[in-house]
């Protein structure tokens, strides 16, 4: 121990012999601003190009075999009584949210026709909250939307009071069944 404690001191003496405080603070400084800008680089986003005038969100599928449509338009079949910005051009998909978010367990509801079976759907629109609004590809499509005082199928209201931030994000699309015609 006495040998490692005898090189780190050698060490210092002869940095601090070598080197001025000028010196050091400007090359600490010189690695902050290098560290600082790494983000500011350039990046490769999708290699599809811009979709809905979006830069860097490409066409997705939503992975479901015979599932027609693509989950970053507004006129995806699940999208059909949802209000907000869609998670698949924020980052998450149609059913997850963008990272550094959480999915409200708080919803609202809707059911929705699917156009390759014919089949009614019904679809759990749930928040992603914790950061500010996504602001890409806003949709809002109230087909079968309910007044305030029906609120399970409202889409109107914050639904982020359940997480543990109440800022709005964005909104997915979780199919949850078939709807049961009666």
């Amino acid at each position: 121990m006495k040998f490692l404690e005898k090189l780190i001191e050698k060490s210092s003496r002869k940095v601090a012999q070598n080197t001025s405080r000028r010196h050091l603070l400007t090359q600490l400084s010189k690695v902050m601003i290098g560290v600082a800008a790494v983000p500011l680089l350039p990046v490769a986003r999708a290699s599809e190009g811009p979709t809905n005038g979006y830069p860097g969100v490409g066409k997705q599928t939503s992975g479901l075999d015979g599932d027609p449509g693509d989950p970053t338009s507004c006129d995806y079949w699940r999208y059909c009584a949802i209000d907000g910005f869609l998670c698949s051009c924020c980052g998450g998909s149609a059913t997850s949210c963008p990272p550094g978010t959480e999915m409200s367990p708080i919803t609202w509801i809707g059911t929705c026709l699917n156009p390759a079976d014919g089949k009614n759907y019904i679809i759990s629109y749930n928040d992603c909250c914790g950061k500010t609004s996504c602001g890409r590809c806003l949709c809002n499509r109230n087909e079968n939307d309910k007044p305030m005082y029906r609120p399970q199928a409202n889409n109107d209201i914050n639904w982020c009071l359940g997480t543990s931030s109440s800022v709005y994000t964005c909104s997915t699309g979780v199919l949850l069944g078939v709807a049961v015609d009666e």
